[in-house]
């Protein structure tokens, strides 16, 4: 961290109750994030890797108050939104934006291209008419779009375009960082590579920062600075992505690594296999939530949970193996 810091996450948690019924008292609680602390300085981007269902969006769209935490603390350019009213909030929420992980389901289709790029411009600007429309002709030659296309409707569009779309909502109001919700995965190959450029080049002309959250670890190998990896609501592992990929710590960043498949086998090359399934979010683990799968385990992984804690240079590590 340093004068550069830009967002700053500490002991984030979001839980949500789940009832047995309609008529049933008995209710269960799911802790999907549940104390999550990390950084993001200017023009950076971290990767928030993890399984399915590890609690990655949840984060992203609790950092937002899409998703209203339960506690924690979120700093955007020093400042905690979390303590914010609504009109305060609605102040900075320009500065801090999200593309969705389905780029169809995310764009109301009942509206054109147009209007659906202008709504943040009227709820956000007090801009005539037609320097809105000089700002939505200008952010859709950015994403690489023809201008035209703004009185055309979503569903005619392909889905890398339709992508396109959501990321120029995104940014016509020039935010400072922008929450990037597996933009790619919905996409071909051939166009989670235009996208993926795309987003480069405008982090590159903007300064932005982003919050990158991906099951795919190579897609975060070559897009991202740091990479952070999540399991079970918790971060086990943060480094700089070379660091991370190169000698990563927590058996279960390992057993993540491993698995990514590779052109040509390498000899020698460590084979580490995740065993058995993850925990229930109802119920998680006493101690460090890994151990179930865990084959280094020791008696005190079942009954402590070990602390996030920096083991090597900006490589922080949740890990009873390196917690001496």
């Amino acid at each position: 961290m340093g004068q550069d810091l830009l967002v700053e996450i500490k002991d984030l948690k979001k839980y949500f109750i789940s009832r047995g019924g309609i008529f049933s008292k008995k209710t269960n609680t799911v802790h999907a994030v549940d104390g999550v602390s990390f950084y993001i300085n200017k023009g950076e981007t971290l990767g928030l890797a993890g399984e399915s269902g590890c609690g990655k969006t949840t984060v992203g769209k609790a950092i937002l108050r899409i998703t209203e935490p339960n506690n924690g603390e979120v700093y955007f350019d020093g400042i905690n939104i979390l303590e914010l009213k609504r009109k305060q909030l609605r102040k900075i929420r320009s500065k801090m934006l999200m593309v969705f992980q389905n780029p169809q389901s995310s764009l109301n289709p009942r509206m054109t291209v147009g209007n659906i790029i202008d709504r943040p411009l009227k709820i956000f600007t007090d801009d005539n008419v037609n320097v809105r429309r000089e700002r939505i002709l200008e952010i859709l030659i950015k994403v690489d779009l023809d201008p035209k296309s703004i009185h055309k409707y979503p569903h005619e569009f392909s889905g890398g375009q339709v992508q396109r779309i959501g990321i120029a909502r995104a940014l016509v109001l020039s935010p400072k960082f922008v929450v990037l919700d597996e933009p790619t995965s919905a996409l071909d190959v051939s166009v989670q590579a235009q996208i993926l450029n795309l987003l480069l080049k405008l982090r590159a002309d903007s300064d932005l920062a982003y919050l990158f959250i991906s099951h795919n670890l190579v897609v975060l190998k070559h897009f991202c600075d740091r990479v952070a990896v999540m399991y079970l609501g918790k971060i086990v592992e943060v480094a700089p992505r070379k660091n991370l990929f190169e000698s990563p710590k927590h058996p279960y960043t390992q057993g993540l690594i491993a698995a990514i498949p590779i052109p040509v086998p390498m000899p020698g090359r460590k084979r580490v296999i995740l065993k058995g399934d993850v925990p229930s979010a109802f119920n998680p683990p006493r101690g460090c939530r890994f151990y179930t799968r865990c084959e280094n385990r020791k008696n005190i992984c079942t009954a402590i949970e070990p602390k996030l804690l920096e083991v090597e240079g900006e490589h922080f590590v949740a890990c009873h193996l390196y917690n001496k």
